[in-house]
C-alpha cells in the first residue's frame, strides 16, 4: 500500500510541477508570484527527484541461477 501512496505522491507532484511551469510560461504572473512559483517549483522538483532515486534503488532484476531466484540490483547499463 505504501508503494501506491508514493506513486500517487510522485504523480501529484509531477502534475503540480507541470501546471506551475505552464502558468509561468504564460508570463502573466507578477514578480512576487513568479518568485513564489519558482520556489514551489524547486521544492516539487526535489520531491520528484527524491522519489525517482528511491524507485531506482528499489528496482531489482530477478535472475534464475541453478533453480534459485536471486535478487540482483538493477544496472541501467544492462538495458539497450
Amino acid at each position: 500500500m505504501a508503494g501506491k501512496k508514493k506513486a500517487a505522491d510522485f504523480e501529484q507532484s509531477l502534475t503540480s510541477l507541470e501546471e506551475l511551469v505552464n502558468k509561468m510560461e504564460q508570463g502573466d504572473l507578477t514578480l512576487e508570484e513568479s518568485l513564489q512559483a519558482f520556489s514551489t517549483g524547486i521544492q516539487l522538483t526535489r520531491e520528484c527527484q527524491t522519489r525517482l532515486a528511491e524507485a531506482e534503488q528499489q528496482v531489482t532484476l530477478l535472475l534464475e541461477q541453478q533453480g534459485e531466484v536471486v535478487l540482483v540490483e538493477f544496472d541501467e547499463s544492462d538495458i539497450e
